[in-house]
């Protein structure tokens, strides 16, 4: 009776859950621009980032970002939280299959039934499993892969924003070391020109004023050189901490390999927003929340139907007494258990409430990073479109300063022109020289942040941690 009582429950059950099959929140739309207004370089060409670093030539920089990436906290936070994620997905996965348990137990002493000292033997398997009719456990099983690839690509966006440390801070230390050369090659000029008016002034040729002049001029520079190469000592610890490399080894290296050169145009971009958010991590994660938040709102609503389980077991037994032993085989099928929810107080409807809510937040969350991923880029477009425009002039600038100072250098010389205008002229030029290669950094720069804005070359098909 208890069997065909049973059959009439799953049959309920199976009508309730064609009736009554929980609506997903319908997908978040992402208002996006028909092209950047930004000019763009090379009209927009598409071209691989995942190349960029390989095409500057310089291994040295290849080398400090694999250090970097095989030290960095960040990249193992990333990995760690990868595989969190896949555990969880394994754990959710498994929710949809029957679960098999075995026991086993023995025991030997007197058994009143059969009159006597008997050993006992069993061994069983007990099975369950619940019929996922509403789609609970497939919404939390697709959560937990949304959430999983959402931390996968979390892991390449901090491989990205490694590199990019790494290279902002090795491209700031290269033109340190290029400003430093250009200080140093500045006070060598004001050294020399405090020695001769020293010279002139002990023989009486120039006033006891302009030699102190000369000489002050000269200090400055120095004093100028002192703190140059203490920012650059600054750039190399900068370095040392973010790749783990001994700083002696590090100093060696940066001595050995040449520094590049500047090139046209470091790499391109699609011309269409929707090109770059198809290869921003960080926009391809808050996408699959949203995905996770809607599977979570199936699965609330999921949990104010009713929920049909069955379990099963199978068993053998051994009992031996006065040297004859005896086994037997169990096994049941059942019960069909029909749970229906009736009354909670409100708690079933309060969680579908507050998994609403959280996926409007994650859905608020995704529109407002895609705006913020296209205004990254248009900001480094436009940053390089602005150097670009000033490289030309800020050549022309230094190549007329330097024309301007030797000729005012060569008047001093001959007594046709006065220290103060020298000084003046040198000044001139050490402002311009100082002034394009502030320039180069920029652009560098500028490279590095439209190389991170457009995701680092990254895609769904990337390389899994």
């Amino acid at each position: 009776m208890k069997t065909n009582r049973s059959i009439p429950i799953a049959a309920l059950a199976l009508l309730l859950a064609a009736c009554a099959t929980p609506a997903r929140p319908p997908a978040v739309a992402l208002p996006s621009p028909t092209q950047w207004q930004a000019p763009l370089p090379h009209q927009g060409s598409v071209e691989g980032l995942n190349r960029w670093w390989q095409q500057l030539d310089d291994p040295l920089l290849a080398e400090l970002i694999d250090a970097a990436q095989a030290v960095s906290p960040t990249l193992a936070s990333a990995r760690s939280r990868v595989l969190q994620a896949r555990a969880t997905r394994t754990t959710a996965n498994a929710a949809l299959l029957p679960s098999v348990d075995a026991s086993a137990n023995a025991s030997r002493g007197f058994n009143e039934s059969a009159g006597g000292l008997a050993g006992t033997a069993q061994g069983a398997l007990q099975a369950s499993w619940e019929a996922d009719l509403f789609g609970a456990n497939r919404a939390t099983r697709d959560a937990a892969q949304a959430r999983a690839d959402g931390a996968e690509a979390g892991w390449h966006d901090a491989r990205v924003s490694v590199t990019a440390e790494v290279a902002n801070a090795y491209f700031s230390l290269r033109s340190c070391n290029r400003q430093l050369a250009v200080t140093q090659s500045d006070a060598g000029s004001r050294a020399e020109t405090s020695r001769l008016t020293g010279l002139a002034a002990d023989a009486g040729f120039q006033a006891p004023a302009t030699a102190a002049l000369a000489r002050a001029s000269s200090a400055e520079a120095s004093a100028r050189v002192t703190q140059q190469r203490a920012l650059c000592d600054v750039d190399v610890k900068a370095l040392v901490a973010l790749t783990g490399l001994d700083e002696p080894v590090l100093r060696r290296r940066l001595v050995e390999v040449s520094e590049p050169a500047m090139p046209p145009a470091l790499f391109t971009i699609t011309s269409l927003p929707a090109g770059l958010l198809a290869q921003r991590p960080d926009v391809f994660t808050a996408e699959r929340e949203v995905a996770a938040a809607s599977a979570e709102v199936d699965n609330a609503q999921a949990q104010r139907y009713p929920k049909l389980s069955l379990t099963g077991s199978i068993g053998t037994a051994y009992l031996r007494m006065n040297g004859v032993g005896t086994s037997f085989n169990t096994w049941s099928i059942g019960p069909v258990a029909l749970s229906l929810p009736i009354f909670d107080g409100g708690r079933r409807a309060a969680g579908e409430a507050a998994a609403e809510a959280r996926y409007d937040e994650a859905a608020a969350l995704y529109r407002a990073k895609a705006r913020q991923a296209v205004r990254e880029v248009e900001e480094a477009l436009v940053n390089l479109d602005s150097a670009a425009r000033r490289f030309a002039d800020a050549n022309a600038a230094v190549e007329g300063y330097r024309v301007s100072f030797n000729a005012t250098q060569a008047r001093y010389q001959g007594g046709l022109a006065s220290l103060v205008e020298l000084e003046d002229a040198r000044r001139q030029q050490l402002a311009s020289q100082t002034a394009l290669l502030s320039l180069e950094r920029e652009r560098w720069l500028a490279w590095v942040a439209l190389y991170r804005a457009a995701g680092g070359g990254w895609s769904v098909a990337s390389a899994q941690p």
